[in-house]
Order: structure tokens, then sequence, then C-alpha cells
């Protein structure tokens, strides 16, 4: 069986050979159904297949982003399975399934981890989820979650970096910061060393190289300048500033939900796990899960379907 993850901005899948994950813009027409007709033609099926990439802007609302996903699945795999929001599995398009890669991670999950806060923080986004209170977060939207905070729209590679900083301070000068999409987290975790040049996988702001040297000239470029005037001193400022503001949105909020919760662990997963698990001294789940951790809804929807024999229920 072959889990599938359909973001915005990749496509994850897990199967019996290891984890697998395409840079795959929703936005710029992505080739979902090319890049997984070789895991159809290798034997890899079935498919059991959770999204988040239907709000997308590419597409009018969510309904039409479900069924674009589904249509394109469904071109490699004709029998795959969608794990939707009320924790079930769908063969055609229906609304529960918007944004529910979240939810098959916390269903794998909570009984492993029963009494913790799941901390998944990826490329985009972080979540931030109870999984001693699962039955509480059947069918909730991302609107809802973002309402709770379980949802904090900051990743460790696409977030633009004046989402969250206004001003830094450069050698002690207050500095208003750009609003221009000059520079994005990716570009701040290279520069501080948490990320290689080889997880900066998605792409950057000004489509060009993804080196020490270009991500700082990108950080530059956040308060109007060039490298040269600021110096790599000015650049590493603005990179360990907007990491400040990011560990501490993030951080705050977690301890946050596991106060309100009653959890009494924290366990981390996603592209932002090690810095994190440092952070709270926890469970980096890269240790219990190897590197399918890092693409966690993937995994999660696949066991999920195994436990429950989703594809014989569903040809009854």
């Amino acid at each position: 069986m072959i889990g599938i993850d359909v973001g915005g901005a990749n496509l994850k899948v897990v199967d019996d050979s290891g984890v697998h994950i395409h840079y795959c813009p929703l936005w710029e027409k992505a080739p979902i159904t090319d890049i997984l007709l070789p895991y159809a033609d290798a034997g890899c099926g079935p498919a059991a297949v959770v999204m988040s990439g239907e709000l997308a802007d590419c597409f009018t609302g969510k309904v039409q982003g479900i069924s674009f996903i589904v249509t394109a699945v469904r071109g490699a795999f004709p029998e795959a399975r969608f794990y939707g929001m009320d924790a079930d599995f769908h063969d055609h398009p229906v609304p529960e399934l918007a944004a529910a890669n979240w939810l098959a991670s916390a269903d794998y999950l909570h009984s492993r981890h029963p009494d913790a806060i799941l901390l998944d923080i990826g490329s985009t986004t972080t979540d931030i989820i109870p999984l001693n209170r699962f039955d509480n977060l059947i069918g909730l939207t991302d609107l809802q979650r973002l309402q709770k905070g379980f949802l904090l729209y900051t990743g460790m590679l696409r977030t633009s970096v004046a989402t969250l900083i206004r001003s830094v301070n450069l050698d002690g000068i207050p500095t208003p910061v750009s609003t221009e999409y000059f520079a994005a987290s990716a570009d701040a975790h290279l520069v501080l060393g948490h990320i290689t040049p080889d997880l900066y996988s998605c792409d950057t702001p000004d489509r060009k190289e993804k080196s020490m040297q270009a991500s700082m000239r990108r950080l530059a470029r956040v308060v109007c300048a060039d490298l040269e005037e600021i110096g790599t001193n000015g650049a590493h400022q603005i990179a360990e500033q907007f990491w400040d503001v990011q560990r501490d949105l993030i951080c705050s909020q977690v301890k946050k939900i596991a106060n309100s919760s009653g959890a009494m662990e924290i366990i981390v997963a996603g592209i932002g796990a090690p810095l994190f698990a440092l952070e709270f001294g926890c469970v980096n789940l890269t240790n219990e899960l190897g590197p399918a951790a890092d693409a966690l809804p993937a995994l999660a929807v696949r066991e999920v379907a195994k436990s429950r024999n989703a594809f014989s229920q569903m040809r009854k």
C-alpha cells in the first residue's frame, strides 16, 4: 500500500521502499498524475490519500480543489481512497476531504502517544495537535484550527520573513523592513545552519541559487540593502531576529495548548523537528519512525487505512 499527502507545495509519498518528497506547487499546474504514475507502474497500490492543497489560490474554492486533486490522483490510482475530516475514507470528492492530513497524523499517533501534544512543523505551516483530545478534533476545519491556535501559518521554508518581523535592529539601529517577498524562512534557517541547501526544497523568492551567499543577499533586501551595505553580520542579525520571533511564537502556542489540554508529553515531527526537540527537550519522532516523520500524514494515512481494512470495506 502507498500513502500519499497532496499539499499545496509538496507531494509526499510513503511506500515499502521509503519516503519520497516531490516539490509540486499546485498553483503552477502541478503534474500530480505524472509524478504518481511511476509508483502505480511499480505496483505500489492501493493508494490511501490525504490532502491540504485544495486551498491553493489557483482554485476558485475548496470544492474545486478537492475535485482536481481526487481526479489527478485517480489518474494514477483509480481505486484510491481519501481520508476525510470525519476520520473516514471516501472514494469520491466530498467537502470532508479538505485539509484532513493533520487529522490522519493524529489518528495514527493518538493511541501510541495518548497524553501528548504533536508539534508538526513543515515547510509552510505548523500543526499543534492535542492527541489526548482526539475525539474533539474530528470535523475541525482549518478556519477553526486557526481560531483555536492548533494551526500556525509559519514554517521552516516558505514563510515570508516580513510576515513575522516589522523591524530589526542592525548594530543597535531600529530598522523597518520591506513587506516585499524578498526572503523566506528557508533563507534565515540556511544562514543559521538549521537546514542544509539540499533541504531548501521550495523555490527561492528570486528563483536563484540556494547557497549561503544567495540567502544572505535575499535577507539584505529585506531592509532594502545589498549585502555589501550591511555585511554578513547584518544578514545574520536579520536571520537571528526572525528565528527569535518564529521560535517564540511556536513555543508559546505549544505551551498554551499543552496547559489547556492537560497533555503531559510533547512529540515533534517535520523538517523542524530537530530544532524543536532541542527547544522542548522532547521526543523527535524521527527516532521512532525514521525518515517517514518528515512525511507524517502520508505515513499515517497508509497505516490507518491498513488498520481499518479501508479498501475491503469500500468494496462491500
